[in-house]
């Protein structure tokens, strides 16, 4: 099972040690282009000081005392004779100011390009290589590189090149890389804690909510009454609601439960009492009991019919020519209604051949629905009755009405008929005040709207209704 808090601790800690790697790696690549822009700057601004300062036309003299400023200990600056005779300069040094002059180089060469003083580092085995060109320049010299700046002095015919090593330039880079470096791997530790803490405490109302639900029993289903953040202000609302209908979902079971034991106990009451009649020589309990087991299959078909409903398991949809159905239904329940001298009438029986009335729907759940109210209207018609059936397409969609001459349901009812074993007929009818019900809720699950009402001509008439089916 994966963890959030070591995901985040996880996550957060690799993001801070990259970002604190790309610190590191953008302040030395800024320090090095900013310090080289800097460096240049203070190059060229010596070499156009030290140019000013020099005569019209220097002599070696002129070169000489140069060379005695820019001589170190063991250093020595070197001096060349304009006329092609090397002397080194016999001068002392002068005093070294700071160790890192050490890494600094300059010189002098005529217009033709030849030394005629090289300072200390520049003369080693060789004069440093003679300008070309103004500018800025990388130069190899002596396995050492160095970043110069070369000028040309129009007055005194002059080219003047003043240097740093590469190596300078790249230890001042490296120290303030580290200077960086140095103070994040300080604070990490600091940071890297502070960060758990702060996880720590962001995920308290997870806890505190996972707690709330832990230590419920199966009988508490109150809402999670919990001050909890926005983030997780969705998720508490969820809970509150799956709680609600949970709760709703159980008072509907046991509710139904009940009724069920309770109509189920009638009839089995009533069959004990026919069976025992029977036993005692009573033949006539025998139809009577055969009567009260029918009526007992009829309850148990229709509790399985609803406990399947009340699961709300998906279904398959398709595309369903209701006529068709209506008509394959009636033939079924025509010898029920022979059996009892009804008159079963389909109306616009051709019609609805030849225009086929299409609603998007499941076949067995719609064919349930339309048979529980064919069978619900036979049952209540009184025998030599009649049930009409016809279907209709409106402007509104799609209309079936089921029409029966039996003694309609008084008008108080009307509205809680359809409420799970209400019955508002004779109970001398033998029925289980399920099959409106089921009715009511099949038609919800196909998207259809059930009516009920007394027609003024006597009887009920109930009406199924699809508001823009989908339809050829």
């Amino acid at each position: 099972m994966i963890s959030i808090r070591r995901y985040l601790v996880r996550t957060l800690a690799i993001t801070l040690i990259a970002v604190s790697a790309l610190s590191v790696v953008a302040a030395y690549l800024i320090s090095q282009h900013e310090l080289e822009e800097i460096l240049d700057a203070q190059l060229s601004l010596e070499a156009r000081i030290m140019a000013s300062f020099l005569p019209d036309s220097p002599n070696t003299e002129v070169y000489r005392a140069l060379s005695r400023q820019l001589s170190q200990p063991d250093h020595p600056a070197q001096l060349y004779d304009d006329l092609l005779t090397d002397t080194t300069a016999q001068t002392s040094a002068a005093a070294l100011f700071h160790h890192e002059e050490k890494k600094v180089g300059l010189g002098f060469w005529n217009a033709q390009g030849r030394p005629l003083m090289m300072g200390p580092r520049w003369h080693e085995t060789s004069a440093f290589p003679a300008p070309r060109e103004e500018g800025f320049r990388w130069v190899d010299y002596e396995g050492r590189r160095w970043r110069v700046f070369s000028l040309f002095d129009s007055n005194s015919e002059t080219w003047l090149r003043i240097g740093l090593q590469q190596r300078f330039h790249q230890s001042i880079v490296n120290r303030i890389t580290i200077n960086h470096l140095w103070p994040m791997l300080l604070m990490m530790p600091l940071a890297l804690w502070l960060m758990m803490r702060a996880i720590r405490r962001g995920l308290t109302p997870i806890e505190q909510l996972s707690r709330q639900v832990r230590g419920r029993d199966q009988t508490d289903l109150s809402p999670i009454s919990l001050s909890v953040p926005r983030e997780l202000d969705g998720l508490h609302r969820a809970l509150n609601d799956f709680i609600t209908r949970l709760g709703e979902a159980l008072q509907k079971e046991r509710r139904f439960t009940a009724d069920a034991a309770h109509e189920l106990r009638t009839p089995l009451a009533g069959l004990k009492i026919q069976l025992d009649n029977a036993v005692e020589g009573e033949a006539a309990s025998l139809d009577k009991a055969r009567i009260g087991i029918e009526r007992l299959q009829r309850v148990v078909e229709q509790l399985l019919i609803l406990a399947r409903l009340d699961q709300r398991q998906q279904h398959n949809v398709e595309k369903i020519d209701v006529g068709l159905l209506v008509e394959d239904l009636a033939a079924e329940l025509w010898p029920l209604a022979e059996s009892r001298g009804q008159t079963l009438e389909i109306a616009g029986t051709t019609r609805a051949r030849e225009e086929p009335c299409y609603v998007t729907a499941n076949a067995t759940e719609l064919g349930i629905l339309i048979r529980n109210l064919l069978d619900n209207a036979m049952r209540y018609t009184p025998d030599e009755g009649r049930v009409t059936v016809s279907l209709d397409k409106v402007p509104q969609g799609l209309q079936l009405i089921i029409r029966d001459t039996g003694p309609g349901i008084p008008e108080a009812l009307l509205g809680s008929v359809t409420q799970r074993f209400r019955r508002a007929s004779s109970q001398s009818i033998s029925g289980s005040g399920l099959g409106l019900s089921i009715a009511v809720a099949l038609a919800k699950r196909q998207h259809a709207e059930l009516k009920l009402r007394n027609h003024e001509r006597g009887g009920l008439e109930v009406r199924l209704e699809w508001h823009d089916p989908s339809s050829s």
